[in-house]
């Protein structure tokens, strides 16, 4: 339910800084993660009104509601990976960027998939980016369903010892989940000493082209083999990030402070950015912090009545940017893996604790055409892009004591058996299906140590971490190291039931 102006019962308390209506309003299940017309949420407008207790109370609700949500969903992951056949396949993950010496510090790594019925195991050696190196490690994320509810397992090899949590909404009373979403002083104070960003990826004038190979008058559209099949290569173009911050709610200090970190190396970046702030009309001496023009109910609910640039909450700084850039696909119409039924889940489920599958995952759920992507590169912000390649499908290329592939099929719409002449005339792949992966493959390692849920670290983007390093690197050649450049482009969630992380790290999962 909206009012004339667009807003929630619950933003427009909070915009007017009500505080004890928001409460009400939430303990009632109004929803904080609706955006406005505008594109922000309840708890960027919490943070505008630079209130403190509205900030910790609007923020521990949304935690709240992001896990039971979350957990809600389990029940149907669980249904999309009992419908899905058994398979196991290799994710490789390469991160490559055109910016001098930052390629140097670009590692890769390999997801490797085993999926059988209802279980989901994923190793990873590629742990993050912290401290300014990246993080290695063997560890093991094996996913559990068991009716309704689900065990997930985080094995770390090295230290030979199992974290376990049991994920259902059943299993968690209300109140004692919400007492532990409460945040800290510090990640409050940290919030309204930061700006507000928001970032929206507009695909509304996205287009797919085939890409061409050749010379003049004789080019023909690409075609690759990768991974053993043949695959059409598309651009995806007209693809933009736009980024808005506001600064109202800081005083000129950590303005200044915040401006400070910016330099022109941006410009190079790409980086078109425009400054308004909407705040023509005159602010009333007499009037309130949050309604600064003094507008009453029977103009604010009356449709009719036009408020011109008045305006309820804080008069709006805010600065856009904007950046334009390109994706590669490569598509294979007959692959035997599905996107929807077998891949993306696998990705959603990954996405909750990797800020890197997250992005893959706002990329695959546009309208791609048709095919499997056997292949992707995405940029992860403007100097680091990730390519992802799909590979070793049950084993084929480089067989696995795991795994085992029983009797080979053909394409699904040959009907009969081709023999070996027109099999090579037509090029039709034998699919490595079905297979069957051990169920041990699923088991703790004996020895391990069993943990609880205690270690409850919350999804890192490492994100500006990193860009800051690779700036850093390339410039030190120069002799301008000092410089610095802060991008806040992360597009990501967090883990249900984790600690809030600080506002670095989290500024993009406020959408």
């Amino acid at each position: 339910m909206l009012d004339p102006r667009g807003r929630t019962p619950l933003e427009l308390a909070v915009c007017l800084g009500n505080l004890e209506s928001v409460r009400v309003l939430l303990r009632h299940n109004a929803s904080v993660g609706q955006e406005n017309a505008n594109g922000w949420t309840v708890l960027q407008e919490a943070v505008s009104t630079g209130d403190p207790e509205m900030v910790q109370l609007v923020l521990q609700y949304r935690d709240y509601q992001r896990a039971t949500q979350r957990l809600g969903g389990i029940p149907e992951l669980l249904n999309k990976l009992r419908r899905a056949p058994d398979f196991y396949v290799e994710m490789k993950w390469e991160f490559t960027s055109w910016v001098p010496l930052v390629s140097k510090i670009c590692p890769s790594d390999v997801y490797r998939v085993w999926k059988r019925g209802e279980n989901l195991r994923v190793d990873t050696t590629l742990l993050g980016f912290e401290h300014m190196t990246w993080q290695r490690g063997r560890r093991s994320y094996i996913f559990k369903g068991e009716d309704e509810n689900a065990v997930v397992m985080e094995v770390d090899h090295d230290k030979q010892v199992v974290y376990t949590e049991t994920l259902s909404l059943a299993l968690h009373e209300p109140e004692l989940m919400l007492a532990a979403m409460q945040p800290s002083e510090e990640h409050v104070a940290s919030r309204l000493t930061s700006p507000i960003v928001s970032t929206h990826l507009d695909t509304k004038n996205i287009a797919f082209e085939r890409n061409k190979s050749g010379i003049w008058g004789w080019r023909s559209e690409k075609m690759e083999n990768i991974s053993g099949y043949e695959a059409k290569v598309y651009s995806a173009s007209n693809v933009e990030l736009v980024t808005k911050t506001r600064t109202e709610h800081l005083s000129d200090q950590d303005k200044t402070r915040n401006k400070g970190s910016k330099t022109p190396f941006q410009s190079f970046l790409g980086i078109a950015q425009q400054h308004a702030a909407q705040n023509g009309a005159p602010v009333l001496q007499s009037a309130s912090p949050t309604n600064p023009t003094s507008i009453t109910p029977e103009e604010y609910f009356d449709p009719n009545f036009n408020l011109e640039s008045r305006n309820i909450g804080r008069p709006i700084e805010m600065s856009n940017k904007v950046q334009r850039f390109k994706a590669t696909l490569w598509l294979c119409e007959d692959h035997p893996l599905s996107l929807v039924e077998q891949v993306t889940p696998i990705i959603d489920l990954m996405a909750i604790s990797n800020a890197h599958f997250a992005k893959l995952r706002d990329f695959i759920t546009l309208k791609l055409p048709p095919g499997f992507p056997v292949k992707i590169e995405i940029p992860l912000f403007h100097v680091l892009n990730a390519r992802i390649t799909f590979s070793n499908l049950c084993g084929c290329d480089e067989p696995l004591s795991s795994v085992r592939i029983c009797t080979p099929t053909h394409t699904p719409e040959s009907t009969e058996e081709p023999t070996a002449g027109a099999e090579a005339a037509n090029n039709t792949k034998v699919y490595p299906f079905p297979c069957e992966v051990d169920p041990s493959v699923f088991e703790v390692p004996q020895g391990y140590t069993m943990l609880g849920a205690g270690r409850t670290e919350p999804m890192r983007d490492e994100d500006d971490d990193l860009l800051q390093f690779a700036i850093q690197q390339s410039l030190l050649d120069a002799g301008t190291e000092t410089d610095q450049v802060t991008i806040w482009e992360a597009l990501t969630n967090t883990r249900p039931g984790s600690n809030p992380p600080s506002y670095d790290e989290e500024l993009q999962l406020e959408r």
